[in-house]
């Protein structure tokens, strides 16, 4: 009894080494992103050992706005950055100093992410849907932000000139909805997870959806040249956030209904796995779900208009393209 007891020891402790081994084997990486569910793909894989089973060890690192995810990983803080086009993100891919290696998050009518909120008192004095903002002071996170560009799409849209429009950039998600809360401003670009305990509190109005309104291509995942010379790390990655982007599409994505996802024994885990890293509940994740392509694809003639848009109004650097900043050996063009 006493040899099959040493037998058995000896089988858990091969196990175990075979295991630390495996762990110190592991290529590690650290992703920088948003706690928005524009990220979902990336929550997924981690939680769910996807980047795990790929030979990876990951930690995420999480930012409040999508500028300084660009400037960490061209500055080697983090290796990947998974969030939104930005005109700072463009101008240092301009430069080649960023690559984009993925899609991600889009703004697509039918799926609530990005959305236009008034305070209290313009909407009272009139501001009731979106293309009312003419002339109103706005906050966005920074110049150049996403957020600007869905404004810019918007004025494009509705015929009144951006100009027009005071923006107003406070650097953060928190400080924008602090900012229309507190009457300081007389709207804001905000996402739903940002904006829902503001309208919870009575502390702002509901506008309308950027994607109902102007559909683009958000958000992609992006490395730095140094980064991307580690083939095994890239491929391993997007191997991982494919098999994420899939699932959140198959499972979430194709049971929503008006803009909400339901919740049962198959989309119950996955928006368990967005709540805990988003820090919301489950109750507000249901109608936070960002569209992401099913198979990771790039618009890359969006990119390539979005480009063109914030070089025309002098927020970009002239003398790239589309073409400049997208690694073509990992990106899958739309």
């Amino acid at each position: 009894m006493i040899g099959i007891a040493r037998l058995a020891l000896a089988g858990l402790v091969a196990i175990m080494a075979m295991g630390a081994a495996q762990a110190e084997d592991a290529l590690k990486a650290r992703i920088g992103v948003l706690r928005l569910s524009s990220s979902a793909p990336v929550f997924i894989a981690q939680d769910k050992g996807y980047f795990r089973e790929a030979g990876l060890d990951v930690e995420l690192k999480f930012f409040d706005a999508a500028q300084p995810i660009a400037v960490a990983t061209t500055s080697g803080d983090v290796d990947f950055g998974v969030t939104a086009f930005t005109a700072g993100l463009y101008n240092l891919a301009g430069k080649g100093v960023l690559k984009v290696i993925g899609g991600m998050s889009r703004e697509k009518a039918g799926y609530p992410l990005i959305g236009y909120f008034a305070s209290n008192n313009a909407y009272a004095a009139g501001l009731k849907t979106p293309k009312d903002l003419a002339g109103k002071r706005v906050a966005v996170t920074q110049v150049g932000s996403s957020f600007h560009y869905s404004l810019g799409l918007l004025a494009d849209k509705y015929g009144f000139k951006l100009a027009d429009v005071k923006i107003i950039p406070l650097q953060s998600l928190s400080n924008a909805a602090a900012a229309l809360k507190g009457e300081t401003v007389d709207a804001a670009l905000l996402p739903i997870s940002t904006a829902r305990k503001l309208m919870d509190e009575g502390g702002a109005k509901f506008l309308g959806w950027v994607g109902d309104e102007t559909p683009w291509q958000l958000g992609a995942v992006f490395a730095s040249p140094k980064t991307l010379t580690n083939k095994a790390l890239v491929t391993k990655l997007l191997g991982a956030l494919a098999k994420a982007d899939r699932e959140y599409h198959d499972v979430i994505l194709a049971a929503m209904k008006d803009g909400v996802a339901p919740v049962n024994e198959q989309t119950k885990p996955l928006l368990e796995i967005i709540a805990k890293y988003t820090n919301l509940p489950v109750e507000q994740v249901v109608g936070n779900c960002a569209y992401i392509d099913p198979d990771g694809k790039l618009d890359v003639k969006n990119v390539d208009n979005q480009i063109k848009w914030l070089q025309e109004q002098g927020f970009a650097d002239k003398g790239f393209d589309a073409n400049t900043i997208i690694a073509k050996d990992y990106v899958k063009a739309d």
